[in-house]
């Protein structure tokens, strides 16, 4: 059993769906290109998938390779319908371990309806039986803005899941005020993955639901910390 910070995890309600959908189906490609985190643009409004919104679309992102910037290799997919965005973060945070099951296999396993993904507890669920043990916990956020305790314990997950090879999975509400890049003027009920961290306290989101075509990109850690609550993450 890993030792870390534990919070108590809260079965607070959290709907994944995204409230703009927008987002038709396609096939996956064959052959997942390798791209360079670092070297395609992981700041706000680049596209990994040549400047283009494919769902289902696998692009597989390598991992950093200079000092100050700690992130994972992982098979990164635009979701594949509007209300998908947990299954498709819950792949993503899986294929930085494994060769991750489809996003239509995934809506299963966790119970996603044209909803979305009822609670953060179902992704850590999902995340431990397809991995095998219990790594992930279900931390909960439920104060807005968060404790510093709160605050605390994200960073901690953040630094030792990325540091031993494991991607984070948020549940977020955006609201028009509070957005990460490309969002549409509205409050977003959604899902995205964590795969990375910097020394200036950045964290790299791999975001599914590519808004605007910002697919990966760089948020500080003080914006993803505002985004959580009152919902929770898997760590």
């Amino acid at each position: 059993m890993r030792k870390r910070l534990v919070s108590t995890a809260i079965a607070a309600a959290a709907v994944g769906a995204l409230v703009s959908p927008g987002i038709a189906q396609a096939a996956p490609t064959a052959r997942p290109a390798v791209v360079d985190v670092l070297a395609h643009g992981t700041k706000s409004g680049t596209s990994v998938i040549d400047g283009t919104v494919k769902p289902g679309t696998t692009v597989r992102l390598a991992p950093a390779r200079t000092a100050g910037d700690h992130t994972l290799r992982v098979d990164y997919q635009v979701q594949q319908t509007g209300y998908w965005c947990g299954p498709a973060a819950t792949r993503i945070a899986l294929s930085a371990r494994m060769a991750a099951p489809s996003q239509g296999d995934l809506a299963g396993q966790l119970g996603t309806t044209t909803d979305g993904t009822g609670w953060i507890g179902q992704v850590t669920r999902v995340l431990n039986n397809n991995l095998g043990g219990g790594w992930y916990e279900t931390k909960a956020m439920p104060n807005d803005p968060p404790t510093q305790a709160q605050r605390d314990l994200l960073w901690n997950d953040i630094v030792f899941d990325i540091d031993r090879g494991y991607a984070l999975v948020a549940n977020i509400v955006a609201p028009a005020n509070n957005h990460p890049p490309g969002y549409p003027n509205e409050t977003i009920y959604h899902y995205f993955t964590v795969i990375g961290y910097n020394d200036d306290r950045g964290v790299l989101i791999a975001d599914p639901a590519s808004f605007g075509g910002n697919q990966i990109y760089w948020l500080s850690f003080d914006q993803l910390a505002s985004l959580i609550p009152p919902k929770g993450y898997s760590a």
